[in-house]
């Protein structure tokens, strides 16, 4: 589990990198050192319990970090959304991970335009006038990792762009 956080850690770094808001790229720098504090400190209690006596506090101890790593990854995975709203730089074509970064969130950014062009289009209103919403949720980074995950061991295959293809529709 610690190892995963340190690649959402990478992550959140790669798209802090290429975002184009200033703000956006500092909350989720600051997401993604908390997530690498976390994970490095699970790490080291994950391998105290494995060295010592079973104990019930270090077990919970073990969890409450574990918890802790989640919460944080959520973080990452949110303050990547707000970057890509803001929009992205296109990436250095000789790099494989940032590239497929990229094309992750584009990905989800195309997903997310989709679902809200889908919500304007529904002519459904009710008593005040006011457009009704389906039942279903706006697409969200955390949702598309979830349907992903049981594909690989760790963290999901991000697709890799197309040749010459625009990140984000010409940073939109």
């Amino acid at each position: 589990i610690a190892s995963d956080g340190q690649v959402f850690v990478k992550f959140g770094r790669i798209v802090a990198k290429h975002c184009l808001d200033k703000r956006c790229s500092a909350e989720l720098l600051c997401a993604a050192e908390q997530t690498h504090t976390i994970s490095s400190q699970l790490g080291i209690v994950a391998r105290v319990k494995a060295v010592t006596a079973e104990s019930k506090s270090s077990s919970e101890l073990l969890v409450s970090n574990a918890q802790n790593l989640i919460q944080a990854v959520l973080h990452v995975l949110k303050a990547a959304e707000a970057a890509c709203i803001k929009g992205l730089r296109q990436p250095p074509p000789d790099s494989e991970e940032e590239e497929e970064a990229a094309a992750f969130c584009m990905q989800w950014r195309k997903n997310l335009l989709w679902h809200r062009a889908k919500e304007s289009l529904n002519s459904d209103r009710d008593e005040l006038g006011l457009r009704k919403t389906r039942a279903k949720a706006e697409p969200t980074l955390t949702a598309m990792v979830q349907e992903r995950s049981p594909q690989t061991k760790n963290t999901p295959k991000r697709p890799k762009p197309i040749k010459g293809q625009a990140i984000m529709d010409s940073h939109l």
